[in-house]
């Protein structure tokens, strides 16, 4: 279904910590552990890496109500805890310019075909949502698999230069694909493997806790891609949030 760009390429390092990068392109959300430095003690933030907070970004995002709901964290700690966050990340105002520098510096994840790429003005966009539809196998899936592959190549090829992250609710993740798309990249496909975390969604609750889970392995890690296969509505706002908070591009497949 897609056009082959073969070449060698270095891949993103499945153990490696995440630094948030070098460049603009790549820079990460910031770690909730920066919360010290406000004088928020460790234990409180143990207290909210255990409710599901990762990032100060998260923080930011947060009511003082979801926090207080947390045991432990009293309503002074929470709007400590919010002024902090909100004063190292910015979610407040700010110019036209800035948003269109921003704009600028976000990254697209090549689909491996240079006509639809050109379609979707140059691939999918990392920090939103984009939803593919369609009857059953017109090729959503595959196109899935392909970008998990895709998003592991260096930014000037067209890839994030990061991992993916794949939950399948209909059960049609399947590994080998992935070896045979990084064999016409020139990957090696044990690496293509160890850098897509994959896990099988078996309810709507539990859709809800692997998301949790990955907003943990996001916060250590150089994450692209998010792939969800297929994605229900109570699900979208929540990965609504994470493509904000991380800055991967989100991919969900629905059928008509």
């Amino acid at each position: 279904m897609m056009g082959s760009r073969a070449a060698e390429y270095e891949q993103p390092e499945a153990a490696d910590e995440y630094d948030g990068g070098d460049g603009a392109h790549l820079q990460g959300p910031c770690g909730i552990s920066a919360l010290e430095q406000s004088g928020v003690n460790a234990s409180d933030i143990n207290k909210l890496k255990e409710a599901g907070f990762h990032t100060v970004d998260a923080i930011a995002m947060a009511t003082k109500r979801q926090l207080i709901g947390i045991k432990g964290i009293t309503e002074a700690k929470a709007d400590k805890m919010l002024k902090a966050s909100r004063e190292m990340v910015n979610v407040g105002f700010t110019t036209a310019a800035d948003v269109m520098q921003s704009r600028k510096d976000l990254i697209t994840l090549t689909t491996g075909s240079s006509a639809l790429d050109e379609l979707l003005r140059g691939g999918f966009e990392t920090g939103s949502i984009t939803e593919l539809f369609g009857e059953f196998r017109t090729g959503k899936t595959q196109l899935c698999h392909q970008l998990c592959v895709t998003c592991q190549l260096p930014v000037d090829k067209g890839g994030g230069e990061g991992k993916a992250l794949f939950i399948d609710t209909e059960g049609t993740f399947r590994p080998q694909r992935l070896v045979a798309i990084a064999e016409r990249y020139g990957l090696d496909g044990d690496s293509v493997l160890d850098n897509v975390a994959f896990a099988r969604a078996y309810n709507s609750e539990h859709q809800m806790q692997l998301l949790s889970q990955a907003s943990a392995m996001m916060a250590e890690s150089r994450y692209a891609l998010v792939v969800v296969d297929s994605a229900t509505a109570l699900f979208l706002r929540a990965l609504t949030r994470m493509a904000d908070e991380f800055g991967v591009a989100v991919v969900i497949t629905n059928q008509v």
